[in-house]
């Protein structure tokens, strides 16, 4: 019988031989051998995570807590790969797994025609490899190992267009920004270290005791508690790889890579890892109420000022992009509110319909010969059938429609923000209760827009318009049935049994949670609380509003936006966070760099080392020179001179 061990090795190694073979071996195996290896290598993947899952969840598996290797010992520190599977890891696992399979097969049709398919194809089997490694780490230094494979990845797949210089543009954007999230990252681990002497999870959790008694002066005469330290710097890793204000502008622009990528980056790999990182570390954060409230007042601003950008986006995936950053601020609302579990459970109903909604947008892309601006489609429904119920399933799932996927998830972080006792959790609230109508609004004004009303087309495209083939739509119908009913079957399981109970710590102090499971009496009985006043309304004031403006009465779209320009131009330039950046750290950068170039290079190294010492040795030849005239009696006069001096030097020493 197969053990294991051998199991949780194989699940990320599936991936990373077919990431290897594809990469290297992509002339020689063709196209379709590319993309049969790193598809099988995933699948692999995805059918022993669903074993591990259901090991974990239904046959009360122990948890697996051992190293794989020892890569280091220095001064009794152990530096190793090990694995942690328990409920957290198990649900990561799957999720990663399943919409990575979705995304390898939909690539097959979304680059069917592109030059760099085999690369493609090893680049997003690499990323499911580093993203397995990060989620099952036991230890910190295999955390940051996949923390910063995905960054590395990312940085690939965001600029596979490299002859775009969009596209270049954008995956040095997503690199830079998140340097600086990982450096706080890199020091929040230090700093953990430093107090407990060890960098495996168990080991950490079981003396945190030494960081909540800990001070230290960040600022002199400034006294620091060092678990608030450590929290918030490991947070701010979490704020750019999971795209929180103001670490998020790298987000949208990432939108310059394929289709497929967008949909794994923002679904279930990249921008999930802070929100995986956060939730494995309560036990930590547990500790300071100062982080939680940091938190949550982080999530809130981005849950409702990014969703209100998506209101003015033109791009169908930028749109969708927004909405990512909108649902990611939840997800962290829900962890500032110690509701772990629901920000989870959120994470992954939104893989599926965040996945589905990605995946369409490229449906519609294809059909539209790459055409990516909403006011220029119109009328989709009768050409794209299947894209378009499927895109509806997405939508729902989106705003929170009652029994959906995500009307459980994005309820239980309402009630559970609503119940917090942390400071900002009222602020909080009112964010993502606004956020609901928000979220509703841009969703369907895209989703109108692209498929009713005016077909704003030209004849050339309308001509041509038709359902994509069946690699393109099966892996849709496969998301839109989660996306439309895994929370009736999954709530309880993950929010009110004790599948997250070794993997989540919650204090009794920090009640939130504790509210939610009041609430809840069974999945029909939460989906008819959905139907009273409250969230459920706005979201549906939302999809009327945007029915209205957008179809109903398509001319007061541009009245309001004359009346309301100032607002416009704020949210269409993205609260100028772009162009801040651009003048304060970029500018500054290149204006330091210049500094430095003229000071170090061009006057130290060029003027005096390399340049100078030329000219010196030019000078001193040029007087040398002199010597040499070509008289043999001068030579003969030197060679005896020299004689002389030397035979005296010899005497009188």
């Amino acid at each position: 019988m197969v053990s294991m061990e051998f199991i949780y090795l194989a699940i990320p190694m599936a991936s990373l031989a077919g990431a290897i073979i594809a990469g290297f071996f992509g002339k020689q195996i063709g196209r379709s051998g590319a993309h049969c290896v790193t598809i099988s290598g995933v699948a692999v993947s995805f059918i022993l995570s669903l074993l591990v899952l259901n090991n974990v969840a239904f046959e009360g598996a122990p948890i697996y807590n051992q190293s794989v290797y020892t890569w280091m010992i220095s001064d009794g520190i152990r530096f190793e790969v090990g694995f942690l599977i328990d409920g957290l890891t198990a649900l990561m696992m799957a999720v990663v797994t399943g919409v990575s399979l979705m995304v390898h097969i939909y690539t097959i049709g979304y680059m069917h025609d592109d030059d760099g398919y085999q690369r493609f194809f090893s680049y997003i089997s690499l990323f499911t490899f580093s993203m397995l490694m990060l989620v099952m780490s036991n230890n910190f230094l295999q955390l940051f190992f996949g923390w910063e494979a995905v960054g590395l990845v990312s940085y690939l797949l965001i600029g596979f267009w490299f002859k775009r210089e969009t596209a270049i543009y954008a995956n040095m954007k997503a690199f830079l920004v998140n340097r600086v999230g990982d450096f706080g990252f890199l020091l929040g681990i230090a700093v953990v270290l430093m107090y407990t002497g060890s960098l495996d999870y168990y080991e950490v959790f079981d003396r945190a005791d030494a960081l909540v008694a800990a001070t230290t002066q960040v600022i002199p005469g400034i006294d620091w508690s060092v678990i608030t330290l450590a929290c918030i710097l490991l947070f701010i890793g979490a704020m750019g790889k999971s795209a929180q204000v103001p670490l998020h502008v790298w987000l949208p622009d990432s939108m310059e890579g394929p289709t497929p990528i967008s949909a794994l980056i923002h679904a279930a790999t990249m921008v999930t890892a802070g929100i995986f990182m956060v939730a494995r570390m309560s036990p930590l954060f547990e500790l300071s109420s100062t982080a939680l409230s940091f938190v949550i007042v982080i999530g809130a601003t981005t849950a409702f000022f990014m969703g209100l950008i998506g209101i003015v986006q033109n791009d169908i995936k930028r749109v969708v992009a927004y909405s990512t950053l909108s649902q990611l601020g939840y997800m962290t609302v829900a962890l500032g509110a110690s509701a772990y579990s629901a920000a989870i459970f959120h994470l992954m109903t939104h893989a599926f319909f965040k996945a589905l909604l990605f995946l369409a947008a490229g449906s519609v892309i294809i059909a539209m010969h790459h055409e990516q601006d909403i006011r220029k489609m119109g009328g989709l429904k009768k050409y794209m059938p299947i894209t378009y119920w499927v895109s509806l399933v997405g939508s729902l799932a989106l705003i929170g429609f009652p029994g959906t996927s995500g009307y459980f998830s994005k309820d239980a972080i309402l009630i559970a923000t609503k119940n917090a006792d942390v400071w900002g959790a009222d602020y909080a609230y009112w964010a993502v209760l606004l956020g609901v109508f928000v979220t509703a609004f841009y969703s369907f004004r895209m989703f109108f827009l692209v498929f009713h009303g005016k077909e704003r087309m030209d004849e050339h495209t309308r001509s041509h318009l038709h359902e994509t083939p069946p690699v393109v739509t099966v892996p849709l119908i496969l998301l839109a049935i989660p996306s439309a009913i895994i929370g009736w079957f999954t709530i309880e399981t993950v929010l009110f049994s004790d599948f997250f109970d070794q993997a989540i710590v919650i204090f009794e102090e920090h009640g939130a949670m504790a509210a939610v499971a009041e609430a809840f009496h069974g999945p029909a009985s939460f989906v008819l609380h959905g139907l009273a006043p409250g969230p459920t309304w706005l979201a549906a004031g939302g999809v009327i509003a945007a029915w209205i403006i957008y179809l109903k009465k398509p001319g007061w779209a541009a009245q309001i936006k004359s009346k309301l320009e100032l607002p416009y131009r704020i949210l269409d330039n993205k609260y100028y966070f772009d162009r801040f950046n651009e003048i304060v750290f970029a500018a500054t950068a290149r204006a330091v760099g210049q500094v430095l170039w003229r000071l170090g290079d061009a006057l130290m190294i060029d003027g005096l080392m390399v340049n100078g010492s030329a000219r010196l040795v030019g000078w001193i030849s040029g007087k040398l020179r002199h010597v040499q005239t070509g008289y043999l009696n001068h030579y003969a006069f030197a060679m005896i001179s020299g004689l002389i001096l030397l035979l005296g030097w010899v005497v009188l020493g």
